[in-house]
């Protein structure tokens, strides 16, 4: 996926009325691509790492993202963007990882 799918689907997000489902996604993504750079940070250096919370925290995200797009779905918005994302949990975390981007791109 591509920043600029990523940043569509963000809009799309962020346009349901499924506010608290949204903010639990984002909350997710921002929490899980954390511990993805500071495990990547961390493995580079030879550290050991918490493997774990990482699993966790994807698994969270993974939920998340599964509660927003039943609850669109049955309320008659797009959720699409759910097949978009795809079921690889690699491309499901880089999708976490792309909304961070997107966070921090909107916030300038």
């Amino acid at each position: 996926m591509e920043l600029t799918e990523a940043m569509s689907i963000f809009n799309t997000l962020k346009a349901s009325k499924h506010k608290q489902e949204f903010e639990d996604l984002i909350n997710c993504a921002v929490i899980y691509s954390r511990l993805r750079v500071d495990w990547y940070i961390a493995a580079a250096k030879g550290l050991a790492v918490n493997e774990l919370d990482r699993a966790y925290a994807h698994d969270d995200f993974i939920n998340a993202c599964a509660a927003l797009s039943a609850k669109m779905k049955a309320s008659g918005e797009p959720s699409q963007w759910r097949f978009s994302v795809g079921k690889d949990r690699k491309a499901i975390g880089d999708f976490a990882c792309l909304l961070h981007a997107v966070l921090g791109i909107k916030a300038r």
